[in-house]
């Protein structure tokens, strides 16, 4: 029997931004066919066992990934169970409308698999390209997050508000097979996200990237405050974390390690972020938010981390950087034969 959490069942799953990978002969691989690899990799996580598939839009050179619904139909076209999603669409800088339609027809042709996570992004290349104003960051969000909600009921919908035309009682197509789009909100650490989420009755995605994650349990506990307080019935909660499974913790470390680096060494250019040391990358992996190690440290790890934030749901960020494409793939198989069912099992015993 399927081991459950707080009446819902428990989900491992995985998530990519898309980034740029390298082929057999160490180069990198060209952006459609890393596109490609993508597809091969949706298909490998079903075999492998996994709950959930989940891309996240970017729109950089690094991460090509701009039409993640897209790359998803092609996987639901090769799988049957998995369930699949944005991780996260960056709904700011779209149109909620156009979000729903996509994800909608998603459902529709993976016969109700389907989920969107909705976020603000943790980059901001989308706002000038689709000529929004960082200035209107919290009100783009806020004002969208609100007509999503609306969409969700498949009823006609009236809204008005300041970021997109007034919508008078009109009817969104498709319809979804259940009723209603499983939709979650991507927080990161904002307690007024997590009461947001709370009200508008989506299910809550915690986006945790380094640190202790036990330090975000006071966030699960607003979140079942919140939705105790609205009259809801307990909604899921999940983790989103990133990491690297491979045969053994060195392993693992050593695969990992070089485009950590590299790619922390960009984000501290571009965003300020403090020095990152091989050091903070041991410490991180011992006790924050980095799930890198053989299959049964993760399994521990990811036990420890949903015990204590009272979550039913973990999804690995996997990948990091120009990794090779097929230490990914076994990344994938490990966490699917390996990682989950001792996770699941673990979880039912306690």
């Amino acid at each position: 029997m399927a081991s459950t959490r707080g009446g819902h069942p428990v989900v491992i799953g995985v998530d990519s931004f898309g980034e740029m990978t390298l082929g057999p002969d160490g180069e990198l691989l060209s952006q459609p066919q890393n596109i490609r690899e993508l597809v091969a990799e949706g298909v490998l996580a079903e075999e492998s066992g996994l709950d959930f598939f989940g891309l996240g839009e970017h729109h950089i050179a690094e991460m090509p990934l701009s039409a993640p619904d897209l790359v998803l139909a092609a996987i639901a076209a090769r799988t049957s169970r998995i369930h699949l999603g944005s991780a996260v669409t960056v709904l700011s800088s779209d149109d909620p409308v156009r979000v729903f339609q996509r994800y909608a027809t998603l459902d529709a042709l993976s016969a109700g698999r389907a989920e969107v996570i909705l976020g603000r992004g943790s980059s901001t290349e989308s706002f000038p390209l689709f000529g929004f104003d960082l200035a209107d960051y919290d009100r783009l969000f806020e004002e969208k997050l609100e007509l999503f909600a609306r969409l969700r009921t498949e009823e006609p919908v009236t809204w008005s508000g300041t970021t997109r035309a007034a919508l008078p009682g009109l009817d969104v197509y498709p319809r979804t097979a259940g009723g209603a789009l499983p939709t979650w909100v991507g927080v990161g650490g904002n307690p007024a996200s997590v009461v947001r989420a709370a009200r508008h009755r989506f299910s809550l995605m915690l986006a945790i990237i380094g640190g202790n994650p036990a330090r975000f349990a006071r966030l699960s506990a607003l979140y079942r405050a919140a939705t105790e307080q609205s009259g809801i019935a307990p909604l899921p909660i999940g983790v989103h974390s990133p990491g690297h499974v491979a045969a053994s913790d060195e392993q693992a470390k050593e695969e990992y390690w070089p485009t950590y680096q590299t790619f922390m060494l960009d984000a501290r250019r571009q965003r300020g972020f403090p020095e990152i040391t091989r050091d903070y990358f041991e410490h991180e992996v011992e006790y924050g938010s980095l799930y890198v190690g053989s299959p049964e440290t993760l399994a521990r790890r990811i036990v420890k981390t949903m015990t204590a934030l009272d979550a039913n749901r973990f999804d690995l960020k996997y990948g990091m950087g120009p990794m090779p494409h097929a230490a990914l793939m076994e990344n994938l198989r490990l966490f699917g034969t390996e990682v989950a069912p001792r996770v699941r099992e673990q979880l039912q015993q306690r």
